[in-house]
């Protein structure tokens, strides 16, 4: 099952701002994880030696031709741009190359396998109280990039792995760049992702390189490009294999320094001299930019509408262009927004250690998944993604070939992008084997050497009872098994078991390929062995996982519950199906409420909200009418897979209309009109979600706000720019939203009384998060 809210939510958070469509969130998310690094970098007192004379980088290498190497090396796994390796790198500069007449070229490299630089230290500007100071601190790495060209030097880039954000500016100030055709190499700025833009000069030196077009796409949407699609574009000048980067590079530079090379800049065809270099083209890509940041934002992420204006002002006044742009950097590092989306990320790296005794945890190297429909397929292809072997299992031929052709078609579409290789295609599909119960004897092999079952079958619990009954006495006593239930408590699945020490939770959240999100859920009798491999296997899956409590609908599915409620409830007062979207949209989040319950499907909605009302929320679960849905599903009404839903989807010119038998029917539920603003729209619905997110941290359903924020974010789609219920609370302040939600319980009734916990921080001005 599913959550309520599908992977649409990328679409503003971390996917594209320019697209129609969203992008599948798992890269969109390694993206924003790879413009930032922890803030222990540097930490550890360095004491220079002959052998290392930089904390950041390794001694500098002349060759004979006279190109000097420079080799980025930070302490960490993965180079970053601190502020602290930008002084350093000044500081090898004027100490051995700016003065050195034997210098005649430099080489940009790096000291660490499959990584140039992954971008720039954010967590620097997080501790930086006044953002205004980070106005000087840019100028002077501006400086020092201008400063490296007044050498009068060729300047080469070798690129092996992640160029993103600083990294990719760096090598924009350099005259030739050589990259490797490794699938790990990838070049971006993704600020935007981050509220940000690019502020070393990128949102200047970007489209003189690639063309104005391809420049605003790439930095209002922070999309990676690959290694050839750079070099096609004008991004980087030479593809060359992993193994000879750096080499190439090096006598790329001789053959700079001897004249057989001559870098230059990549040719525009007519037509986009007509459009980027003429007033009247550059007013028409500028409107269709315009329309399409708006339509994509709705006008809540002000780093799209910054990053327009740096380059329309670097078009117009060259003179003041990089001084333009570390202003709007700095405005920009200190707004609300950016402040959530720095969270976010922040959240995601603690997400991702395990919070379990690793020492335990079973290796995992095959895993079987039972059910092959859409959440199973899921499930299995992105585990043979990975490099598992896994076993499909269904109940006969025609559901596996269903399960299989899901992950063939997805396979498909990335190899058509390019996004994989034919190879990697081939493997995955061969990591695949399919098992049906017409070969049980075949099934008991397989599963005999299994790791991990993955269960993903329908949301019976008799029926998950006798999958745990079967499996335990073919598997191996080792072999973990998880429940995909979006709601079943998972201790109810493990009684009666053999091992219930071996149970646990893994709660998907639909489309499993596009969405990042993954609860692991322990009942009270999961052992530590079991814990650690969950944690590890969904993080090998590339979800972002948090640990919840084993109680009904557990933290997302719960907190959706009175918000699904609030919905029947604001129909029956009046409220019409296109206001009540639009309300919400308005809000921030990336589709309204009645669309996504078309998209996910009006039965699987209707289950969950059913389920949760019969469940222990007991008041909070008040105040609508959820038989709404059921009648719906009674006429077949299932949503957009039926062609019809609250929405109608017959005709496809003409987009979803809601139809006038719809009309009537929904007319059937009012019982007011109370004539709401959207402003009362919003603050009902969505202080439902808030005060419920709020109670799990009071019932220590979740550990801390952290788990919280990325929980509903990434699970539901809650508005990115806010950062989360948590954020947006300390944001508006608790007290304030207590306030509010007082008034509407003595206007509506108990179902909106804010819990204690919200009570608590409000009488003692108490913030969620100290920053």
């Amino acid at each position: 099952m599913t959550a309520f809210y599908s992977a649409r939510y990328q679409s503003t958070a971390s996917s594209a701002v320019l697209e129609e469509k969203p992008t599948d969130p798992s890269p969109s998310a390694a993206a924003a994880s790879s413009t930032a690094t922890n803030n222990e970098e540097g930490s550890k007192l360095f004491v220079p030696t002959a052998d290392r004379k930089y904390e950041y980088f390794t001694n500098v290498e002349f060759t004979k031709e006279g190109v000097a190497i420079i080799r980025f090396d930070c302490p960490n796994k993965v180079n970053t741009i601190s502020f602290a390796l930008s002084d350093e790198a000044r500081q090898l500069w004027k100490g051995e190359i700016e003065n050195n007449s034997d210098v005649k070229a430099v080489v940009f490299s790096s000291a660490k396998p499959d990584m140039f630089i992954a971008g720039a230290d954010i967590f620097d500007i997080k501790r930086i109280e006044n953002k205004n100071d980070l106005v000087g601190l840019i100028e002077e790495g501006v400086t020092f990039f201008q400063h490296m060209r007044e050498k009068k030097v060729p300047l080469v880039c070798a690129i092996n792995g992640p160029a993103l954000g600083g990294g990719l500016e760096w090598a924009m100030w350099c005259d030739y760049r050589v990259c490797s055709d490794s699938p790990k190499t990838k070049l971006g700025l993704p600020e935007v992702k981050l509220g940000l833009l690019p502020g070393f000069g990128g949102t200047q030196n970007l489209h003189e390189l690639v063309g104005l077009q391809n420049a605003m796409d790439m930095m209002l949407t922070g999309k990676d490009i690959r290694p050839h699609k750079a070099k096609k574009m004008g991004l980087v000048d030479l593809v060359v294999s992993s193994q000879s980067v750096e080499k190439d590079a090096i006598q790329s530079a001789v053959d700079i320094i001897n004249g057989k090379l001559k870098p230059k800049k990549k040719a525009k065809s007519l037509m986009n001299r007509l459009l980027e270099d003429t007033s009247i083209g550059q007013k028409i890509i500028w409107n269709q930019i315009n329309k399409m940041v708006q339509k994509n934002t709705n006008g809540n992420y002000p780093a799209p509408n910054a990053i327009i204006r740096c380059v329309q002002h670097g078009i117009a006044n060259r003179s003041t262009r990089f001084e333009n742009e570390r202003e709007e950097f700095a405005k920009l590092a200190a707004t609300d927004e950016s402040e959530a989306l720095i969270g976010i990320f922040d959240g995601m790296t603690q997400m991702k250690k395990n919070p379990f005794d690793n020492t335990v945890a079973v290796p995992v190297k095959t895993v079987a998944v039972m059910g092959a429909g859409l959440m199973g397929a899921g499930i299995a292809q992105i585990t043979a993604e990975k490099g598992m072997s896994v076993l499909l299992k269904d109940r006969n031929d025609a559901a596996i070939e269903r399960g299989g052709s899901y992950m063939r078609d997805n396979w498909d579409k990335k190899l058509k992008r390019k996004r994989m290789t034919k190879f990697q295609h081939n493997l995955n599909s061969s990591n695949v084997v399919g098992l049906t119960d017409d070969n049980p004897n075949l099934v008991e092999k397989h599963f005999g050497n299994t790791d991990m079952i993955i269960e993903a079958v329908f949301e019976d619990l008799d029926l998950k009872r006798k999958i745990v009954a079967d499996i335990e006495k073919i598997t191996p006593d080792h072999c973990v098994f998880a429940t995909n239930t979006s709601a079943i408590p998972i201790g109810a699945i493990a009684e009666g078991s053999k091992r219930p020490e071996n149970i646990i939770g893994m709660h998907y959240f639909s489309p499993v390929p596009s969405m990042p999100l993954l609860e692991i859920i322990p009942h009270e009798g999961t052992n530590e062995a079991t814990r650690a491999t969950a944690f590890n296997v969904g993080t090998k899956q590339g979800k972002t996982c948090i640990v919840v409590k084993d109680v009904p609908g557990f933290y997302v599915n719960r907190c959706l519950g009175p918000f699904l409620v609030e919905v029947s409830a604001l129909i029956r007062d009046g409220v019409s199906l296109e206001k009540l979207d639009r309300s919400v949209l308005d809000f921030g989040m990336p589709v309204g409420p009645v669309t996504l319950a078309d998209e996910v499907g009006i039965d699987v909605t209707s289950h969950v909200a059913t389920f949760l009302s019969k469940a222990d929320l007991g008041v909070r679960m008040d105040g609508g009418d959820i038989t709404l849905m059921e009648k719906m599903i009674d006429k077949g009404w299932l949503g957009k897979k039926s062609g019809q839903g609250f929405y109608t989807y017959s005709n496809k010119k003409k987009g979803k209309t809601i139809s006038p038998e719809v009309q009537a029917y929904v007319k059937t539920f009012v019982k007011q009109d109370l004539n709401l603003d959207k402003e009362e729209i919003q603050n009902r619905i969505i202080s439902r979600f808030v005060n419920e997110a709020a109670k799990c941290l009071e019932d220590e359903i979740i550990d801390n706000p952290v788990v919280g924020d990325i929980g509903l974010v990434f699970g539901t789609g809650f508005a990115p720019f806010r950062g989360g219920p948590f954020r947006y609370l300390d944001q508006i302040g608790v007290a304030n939203y207590v306030d509010m939600m007082n008034s509407f319980a003595d206007k509506y009734g108990g179902q909106f009384e804010p819990c204690q916990l919200l009570k608590d921080y409000a009488a003692t001005d108490k913030k969620f998060y100290n920053n």
